[in-house]
């Protein structure tokens, strides 16, 4: 794989200045950069939506539709843990603690992820090489979506804006299945980690023994205290990864795959255009910034501006320092991606998706 590198010295000192005025914001306020009273009362929110509804099914006697719903809503928390919590720890931004990083990250356990598997492909691929095809695995959804311009265009891809919806939902039952042993074997492979390279024989072990301790969890373990079917279980199992997939993919695709944003690619010899910092401007977008819902439920995740920029940074803060973020783009004339509203950014997304779906010599 070609190695991929970004302009290092930065004429203008953009970087310089926005990080050296978030540094005094925090100073001046006297506040950390990690969390807080509010994200650590969000994180008890956010496991009490994901377990307490799974102590009701296995407790409570009820009817198959209170049986749906209630997995509905295990979806919409489960995913709320793992934007919340799960995704601020393994950022080593959820606390100043260590172990509490540690402990938050291992939520990933229970949502049917790996830590290593992560932290390899979020950490490393995305933030480093957002939306560079080739690198950066978010936006490489195999052949079945086109996400970038410079994908092999197939003609399933004219019907994508139709279908896409639809599979986003199976986002996390694949890391359930198949993806996080797909991609324990690459990254292995391929030596990658975030820090020191750990031990494979050990990373194999914890990801054996999760799966087995996850699938007794959420299938075992229901199909012998419940009064169900096994296939009740099983239809059970799907529909709440497939509201949580569909919330993810969602969070995750309207920061990325838009009009406003860029797909570059490095020249012959693996160079960038831009320093790190600066592609991080031309290849993300911020939607529903004002939406206190949204920047809740998300967490944060609508200001991901700040957070490619400043990702050791808890997000909890990321409404504030947006603020300065913008002030300092717009004075070293940079980009500032934003969609003022989470229906207006939906509905370019798929205009994006329609736009990528069409044979490439037409669009």
């Amino acid at each position: 794989m070609q190695e991929v590198k970004f302009v290092t010295r930065d004429k203008t000192k953009f970087f310089r200045t926005l990080n050296k005025r978030v540094n005094d914001y925090f100073k001046e306020n006297h506040i950390k950069k990690t969390g807080n009273w509010k994200l650590y009362t969000k994180a008890i929110i956010m496991f009490a939506l994901f377990l307490i509804p799974l102590i009701i099914l296995l407790t409570v006697d009820m009817p198959n539709w209170g049986r749906l719903l209630l997995t509905v809503l295990i979806g919409i928390g489960m995913a709320g843990v793992g934007m919340n919590v799960m995704h601020d720890a393994n950022h080593d931004s959820f606390s100043s603690k260590n172990w509490v990083n540690k402990l938050m990250g291992s939520s990933i356990y229970i949502l049917a992820g790996n830590v290593y598997n992560w932290k390899v492909q979020h950490n490393v691929l995305h933030h480093t090489y957002t939306n560079i095809q080739g690198m950066d695995e978010d936006i490489d959804a195999g052949r079945i979506i086109r996400f970038s311009k410079h994908a092999k265009w197939l003609k399933i891809h004219k019907f994508q804006k139709y279908y896409s919806l639809f599979l986003y939902g199976l986002l996390t039952i694949n890391w359930a299945i198949t993806t996080d042993v797909k991609q324990m074997r690459s990254y292995l492979k391929r030596k990658l980690s975030y820090g020191k390279f750990p031990n494979p024989a050990k990373e194999w072990s914890i990801l054996v023994i999760s799966k087995i301790v996850y699938y007794s969890l959420w299938i075992v373990v229901p199909m012998l205290v419940m009064d169900v079917t096994w296939w009740q279980v099983l239809i059970g199992f799907f529909v709440m990864h497939y509201t949580a997939g569909i919330i993810l993919s969602i969070t995750f695709q309207l920061a990325h795959v838009m009009p406003n944003t860029d797909m570059p690619l490095p020249d012959k010899e693996g160079n960038m255009d831009h320093t790190w910092a600066i592609h991080q401007l031309f290849t993300t977008s911020n939607f529903a910034p004002k939406n206190k819902f949204v920047e809740f439920y998300t967490g944060g995740l609508n200001h991901q501006v700040e957070h490619h920029i400043f990702p050791h940074i808890s997000h909890v803060h990321y409404n504030s320092i947006s603020k300065i973020v913008r002030k300092t783009a717009k004075e070293f004339n940079l980009p500032y991606h934003e969609y003022k509203t989470m229906l207006g950014a939906f509905a370019e997304h798929f205009k994006q998706l329609s736009y990528l779906g069409k044979q490439p010599k037409l669009a």
